[in-house]
């Protein structure tokens, strides 16, 4: 299996640490990592995962970013478009996009707990899913 990963560099201490372990997850896995890319934050990621998308040698892509809840509903905005607009994206290639985005409304601190689980949860889901789309 292929995947791609987007990672946003918006919060990047938690980002990086993200972006390590579904790498390294994916090599315990078997899994390859045709194309890792950056973007500056969650909000930018539909470009990018529609690109990688469109390429025949990536079965999944998956997201990690941290939206972090601040002063105002901003983070909540930005979840919600970057959900709708990933969603679509998987539907419309008929591939899998998952999300490893933490938040919105979530502390730093919480951001911190959980880079590891959303990390290895959105590869783990993405090859779940590409095994099932397979048997259909």
């Amino acid at each position: 299996m292929n995947i791609g990963i987007v990672t946003g560099e918006f919060n990047d201490e938690i980002t990086s640490v993200m972006e390590r372990y579904a790498i390294k997850k994916a090599e315990e896995l078997g899994i390859n990592v045709i194309k890792s890319i950056k973007v500056p934050g969650s909000f930018d990621m539909p470009i990018m995962a529609k690109r990688l998308l469109m390429r025949n040698d990536i079965d999944a892509v998956i997201t990690l970013g941290a939206i972090i809840k601040g002063g105002t509903k901003h983070d909540e905005i930005i979840g919600e478009s970057v959900a709708a607009a990933l969603t679509s994206l998987s539907v419309e290639f008929d591939k899998p996009v998952t999300l490893g985005i933490i938040g919105p409304g979530a502390t730093w601190k919480q951001a911190e707990e959980r880079a590891k689980d959303y990390a290895e949860r959105a590869l783990v889901a993405a090859v779940k899913l590409v095994e099932e789309l397979e048997n259909i």
